[in-house]
């Protein structure tokens, strides 16, 4: 049945799996570590697009095999192909994005998404109505099953790691390349045969024909390429963020040598640090331990050590914490009272009574509600509240208060 496709359709499809899978990855990506309005509806974002690529890819691939004069497509079990691709992503993402995933967890999310893609290819493959009966080789139907299974489990290890452009792209490649194996794989394993019996097919249902499809087909293809498109289309608040900071660090600059203020002290201003003097002789002032380099994080299969360079933000979670790296956050055995003592506090601060900030990485202030939010940098930028009495310090940080002698 493999034989006879039409190449740039196969390659179509292959390539609308690719896309697919980079936006639906790429808001996924962004799930963990932000608040609960935005998780809500990044994991619709990620299902939709995710499903519409897989389904898209699917019906290509159908319009894309040398069917029977004849054939059509019968409306309901199309649509529940994809309202069963839409609700398995939906699933296996959600059970993903909550906490810190276990490897048992992934992997039966995994199962659960790669069964839902097998069904999803099959129940459409059914909503074929022809001439013909269809027959099914029992061990495709298993190879692709695997397939599916592997392939979802590639994508969900795929954005639950810290990833950049680079790696997205090539989890995004493996991926799409992995259900379009799925689906021809299937598609090898199924046989047309003549109806037995039977000299006239009737038609049970409302059906469209393959031009309908390739209408719908085609709307969605375009519904991706746009989507694919705005995700590569980057933040203008981080632009305008960064061309804020160093406007201030210029001012900052500019009045130190106006001042005649040392240097070092000027590079200080210019960051917003405060110079907390040193009582006389040093008497009455415990020394402060040296800061930690690194913070414990916990995982599936043991503690791990981030710099805390790396560290954008520590979010307090009843004794623990959870440390966000700017892809994800995870959880650490310090509690917030305990972090803030060992980090740097020339590079962090805390901003609520929740929460602690890494300075360098804010990329945005701004007015909400009685207090402000900030948001800090990294491949899944997240925002961090900022409670009312804080909001004069983190201004005075981020060089944006121009203090007098």
């Amino acid at each position: 049945m493999f034989e006879g496709h039409d190449p740039y359709l196969v390659a179509l499809s292959v390539a609308i799996a690719i896309l697919g899978g980079y936006t639906g990855f790429g808001l996924a990506a962004r799930i963990r570590g932000t608040p609960d309005a935005s998780h809500r509806l990044l994991l619709a974002g990620a299902a939709g697009f995710l499903a519409v690529g897989i389904w898209t890819m699917h019906f290509v691939g159908m319009l894309a095999a040398p069917l029977p004069a004849g054939t059509v497509y019968l409306v309901l079990p199309t649509i529940v192909s994809f309202l069963i691709c839409a609700l398995v992503v939906g699933i296996s993402l959600f059970f993903v994005s909550i906490g810190e995933p276990s490897l048992l967890r992934v992997v039966c999310s995994a199962v659960l998404l790669g069964l839902g893609i097998a069904s999803m290819h099959y129940v459409g493959m059914h909503g074929l109505s022809g001439p013909f009966a269809m027959e099914h080789d029992v061990s495709m139907v298993a190879l692709s099953v695997v397939i599916a299974i592997a392939a979802a489990y590639g994508g969900l290890r795929a954005f639950l790691a810290r990833r950049g452009g680079v790696q997205l792209i090539l989890s995004a490649i493996a991926f799409g390349i992995a259900v379009s194996g799925m689906h021809y794989t299937a598609m090898m394993g199924m046989h047309l045969v003549p109806p037995a019996g039977e000299s006239h097919h009737h038609i049970d249902g409302l059906s469209a024909s393959p031009q309908i499809l390739s209408l719908v087909v085609a709307l969605l293809c375009f519904v991706i390429a746009a989507g694919f498109l705005l995700s590569l289309v980057p933040d203008p608040r981080r632009k305008a963020a960064a061309k804020s900071a160093a406007v201030a660090a210029s001012v900052a600059e500019a009045d130190a040598l106006q001042a005649d203020i040392p240097a070092t002290e000027a590079a200080v201003a210019s960051a917003g640090m405060r110079l907390r003097p040193t009582p006389l002789g040093g008497l009455g002032q415990p020394p402060r331990a040296a800061p930690a380099p690194r913070l414990p994080v916990e995982s599936a299969d043991g503690t791990h050590f981030i710099d805390t360079a790396d560290v954008r933000s520590v979010r307090a979670d009843a004794h623990y914490t959870k440390v966000h790296d700017g892809t994800r956050e995870r959880m650490c055995p310090w509690s917030i009272s305990e972090a803030e003592a060992q980090l740097d506090p020339s590079l962090f601060l805390r901003v609520h009574r929740s929460h602690i900030v890494a300075i360098p990485h804010v990329t945005l202030v701004r007015k909400e509600g009685d207090g402000a939010v900030i948001e800090l940098d990294g491949p899944s930028p997240h925002r961090v509240p900022v409670s009312r009495a804080k909001i004069a310090e983190v201004k005075a940080r981020l060089g944006l208060v121009r203090r007098h002698a």
